[in-house]
Parts: structure tokens; C-alpha cells; sequence
């Protein structure tokens, strides 16, 4: 049995003693709060590395992260996930690996034309259709515990947005989100310390969205399943298959829903915990736009991985060998002083602001667009319902991390409204 797939691996290890040698990404104090982490990991050793969960790298500089990248030449994309691949899993081809979820999890040529099928979809006037479903969707969500003053804001608010907004788009029953939400949790939450439960989640996901496309090819609609399924790609590499379109489905429902819910999450913590900046925004709802800016760099949700194809001399003290995973700590890169001013402190007005929380190079998100739709118009509803709003004291808070950092317990209190 190879080391990847060992179960010892997912042993916990024992505490952290060195944050720049024995980082362990599934801390309590790294998923809490890796802020003064990343501070003293960029003094010490700002390519910092461990020998858990199989080795990797963590560059926590600006400067290092938009490097790396950018060389998709040696630091392939085709295992996004520091955590090793669950015991027992099947091996997959080169090929199987690109497609899985691309084009975020394929290299050049296969990235390029992936890549393409998705950007009609998520240009910035395309998305604008999306925009009166989320703004009906919010108010929709907020009317079930409004009278209440008092809900659940992860369970009940943050996590129910993306999921029903990509159902909507794909073409399936928005009433499959919360079926979404397992599975999601079943890949990138849960499962990511369960490998048995990250491979069960993963063939009941590709099973569902397998069925799908198969509709599709008999019955073609109006949604963008069937767009992708019968598109027309003027690229001499394209070859659109419904497998292909499995694996773009598969990163939508995935990264596309997991990365917005904790970037709306994150922020509506951080208007309840922090009453300033929710009574300026509550009063200037004209820099909604900036402070959403301001919300993505400083909790910037998502960390990629890649690996290694060759061995690599980085910056001349950092000896990558080939197989390593290399951590695209794009949230650390957005606390970068270097590159921020102040930049550990929450300024909702911050006015230069070009921060990297949907990454960097060819990889960069190319849902963007939609999630930008998705933050503005969530947060923007639930300040103009629930202006004043809290944490509930005594009550537990719990975050997710590892790769994609996000609130998933938030008991807020509120003064008690009225549905619409």
C-alpha cells in the first residue's frame, strides 16, 4: 500500500510545535483563527513545510503565491486537495484526473478549452439573470425565522443561497439543496477527515450528476447542462464529451457552492461580531460593493493545492521534490503586508484593494461574477430586513478550514420582524 493511500496518515499527528515545519492545516487554532499563523510563518519561513498528511508546502508571501501560480508548467492542477486520496479509491488515469472537476482541476491544453466552455455562462451581464432569483431566494429564507429573532446564519441563511442558485442554473429542483449541502460536506468538510465518507459522497454525487446529463442527451433543455452538453468549441483541443460535462457539473456543485457560502457566512460573522462596521454599513448601504471586497480579502475562503510534476529550486532555499503538494495559500497572500496596508485589521471602505481570494493565473475562479451576485445581493437584503443582529452568548460557533474556510454553526439573535 503506498503512502498516499495508507491509513496511517490520517493519523492526528499530536499537537503543532512549529508552524513553520509541522503545520497541520486541520488545527483548531489554524481553522479558528490562522491569521497570526500565516504573520509568523511569513517572518520565519514563508514557504513553510510539513511532513503531515504526506507533505506539503505552505507560501504564505504574495509575491511567492501569485508565482507559483503561474508555473503550471511543473505544479499541476490535478489534485486540487492536500488531503491524500481515501484508502481503497481507484486509481485514476492522467485524463480522468484533469476532467474531474475542470477546468480547476486540469493543466494546459485540457484547462484552456474547459475553461472557455464556462466563461459565456458567468460573464458579468450573464450573471445578471441570477440576480432577482437570489434577491427572491433571500427574502424567501428570511422569512421563515424573521418572526422568530433568531435563526441559525449558516444553516438557515448563508448555506442555502449557492446551492439553490446553482440548481436553478444546472436545470435540477432547487429543493436538491440541502442534498447538495450533504454532499458538499461529504467532499470538502466531513469527509475530508473521512475518507470512506469522502468516497461515498463522491460516487453518490457523480452518480446523480451522470443521470442528469444522460437526460439531457435525450431531451435537451433550457439550462446550462444542456448548453454545455451541445456546444459548439472553435478549439483545435476540444473534445466535449458527457464525461467533460460531469466534471464542469461536479466543480459547480463543489467549489461553487462550499467557497460562496463561506464568504457569505464569513461575512455576516463578521457584521454580528462586529458592530461598527455593521451599523456603518446599515447607514451607507452605498459601500455594500467596496465592503465586499473588503469581506473576500480578509476571510478569503479557499486554498488550492497543486503537485508537483518535477523536482523545483524555489526562490533558492526552497527544494521541492517531485510528487510534493504545494499549498496556493491565496487567504495568507491577501494578509500580506507587503501588498496591504494594515493588513490584519477590517477596513469595510478599504479603498486599494486588489486582493487574490478567487486565486491567481490561468486557475483564477471563473465564477466570480456569480459570487460577487451572490455576497452583494445576500448581504445586501439582510441588512435592509435585519439590521441590528448578534451572536447568541453561550452558544457554540463552529468554523470549518483546512482548504475552504467558512463558518458552518452561527446562532445569531435579532429583533423580531415581520415576513414580507
Amino acid at each position: 500500500m503506498s503512502l498516499a493511500t495508507s491509513p496511517e496518515i490520517w493519523a492526528e499527528g499530536g499537537p503543532v510545535e512549529d508552524w513553520t515545519t509541522d503545520y497541520d492545516i486541520r488545527d483548531k487554532d489554524y481553522v479558528e483563527n490562522p491569521v497570526p499563523i500565516w504573520a509568523e510563518m511569513r517572518e520565519k519561513c514563508p514557504v513553510a513545510h510539513t511532513d503531515r498528511l504526506g507533505g506539503s508546502w505552505n507560501p504564505t508571501r504574495f509575491d511567492d503565491v501569485r508565482e507559483m501560480a503561474k508555473m503550471t508548467d511543473v505544479l499541476s492542477s490535478r489534485q486540487v486537495l492536500v488531503m491524500p486520496p481515501p484508502p481503497g479509491s481507484a486509481e485514476m488515469s492522467r485524463y480522468e484526473q484533469m476532467i474531474a472537476a475542470a477546468p480547476i482541476t486540469a493543466d494546459p491544453p485540457i484547462h484552456t478549452w474547459t475553461r472557455r466552455m464556462l466563461l459565456p455562462a458567468f460573464a458579468p451581464k450573464a450573471v445578471l439573470q441570477y440576480e432577482r432569483y437570489t434577491e427572491e431566494l433571500a427574502h424567501s429564507l428570511i422569512d421563515e425565522f424573521i418572526e422568530s429573532g433568531r435563526c441559525d446564519g449558516a444553516e438557515q441563511y448563508a448555506q442555502q443561497i449557492p446551492p439553490r442558485v446553482i440548481a436553478h442554473m444546472i436545470g435540477v429542483d432547487p429543493g436538491m439543496a440541502d442534498q447538495f449541502v450533504i454532499w458538499v460536506n461529504g467532499v470538502l468538510g466531513a469527509g475530508l477527515n473521512d475518507p470512506e465518507l469522502r468516497l461515498k459522497t463522491r460516487e453518490e454525487l457523480l452518480g446523480f450528476i451522470g443521470a442528469e446529463v444522460a437526460k439531457r442527451m435525450e431531451d435537451p433543455q433550457e439550462d446550462l447542462l444542456t448548453e454545455l452538453l451541445f456546444m459548439e468549441l472553435d478549439h483545435p483541443d476540444a473534445k466535449i464529451t458527457p464525461e467533460v460535462v460531469v466534471g464542469i457539473t461536479n466543480l459547480l456543485i463543489i467549489a461553487g457552492i462550499d467557497t460562496t457560502w463561506s464568504s457569505i457566512g464569513s461575512s455576516l460573522w463578521h457584521l454580528a461580531t462586529h458592530p461598527a462596521d455593521r451599523e456603518r454599513l446599515a447607514a451607507e448601504p452605498e459601500i455594500l460593493p467596496i465592503a465586499v471586497e473588503e469581506f473576500l480579502r480578509f476571510y478569503a475562503p479557499v486554498t488550492m493545492a497543486r503537485v508537483a510534476e518535477h523536482d523545483v529550486e524555489f526562490n533558492e532555499d526552497v527544494h521541492i521534490k517531485r510528487g510534493d503538494k504545494i499549498l496556493m495559500n491565496f487567504p495568507a497572500a491577501c494578509h500580506d503586508p507587503e501588498h496591504f496596508e494594515d493588513p490584519d485589521t477590517f477596513i469595510i471602505d478599504r479603498a486599494r484593494n486588489r486582493h487574490v481570494a478567487f486565486g491567481s493565473g490561468i486557475h483564477r475562479c471563473a465564477g466570480s461574477n456569480l459570487a460577487r451576485l451572490e455576497m452583494t445581493t445576500a448581504l445586501r437584503v439582510w441588512m435592509e430586513r435585519i439590521p441590528e443582529f448578534s451572536l447568541r452568548d453561550g452558544e457554540p460557533m463552529e468554523w470549518a478550514g483546512g482548504q475552504v474556510r467558512g463558518p458552518r454553526v452561527m446562532p445569531f439573535e435579532f429583533p423580531a420582524g415581520t415576513k414580507r
